[in-house]
């Protein structure tokens, strides 16, 4: 299901004007699921998904304080290894979603600028 919703969520974010930089990119302390771009700003974003058989199990439950530290500890990794400026503005997003497989529909949701 990560693979899916990591595509649904790039094209997602495609639509609404971000550029895409990188997916899945990968240090041993962590990953960023998507980097994007829009207006100047990076922007980190973790996929949380879930199904709708398993009620009451909101996939953002799982973007958990710890969880959220290391997308942030890798996203400034992230930044210093691509030379980025120390002034570069950038910020992390949730995007979750919950998948009806009967329904065969997916319900997004996008929390904007998490703070860590």
């Amino acid at each position: 299901m990560g693979f899916k919703a990591e595509n649904i969520v790039r094209h997602y974010l495609v639509d609404r004007g971000y550029e895409i930089l990188a997916q899945n990119w990968r240090k041993k302390w962590g990953e960023l699921d998507i980097v994007a771009q829009r207006e100047g700003i990076v922007v980190f974003v973790e996929v949380k998904a879930s199904t709708a058989a398993l009620a009451g199990f909101d996939p953002t439950i799982r973007a958990n304080w710890d969880k959220m530290r290391k997308v942030a500890r890798t996203a400034k990794t992230y930044l210093s290894s691509h030379n980025y400026p120390p002034e570069q503005e950038w910020q992390i997003d949730i995007v979750a979603l919950t998948f009806d497989i009967q329904k065969k529909t997916a319900h997004i949701q996008h929390f904007k600028n998490i703070e860590v």
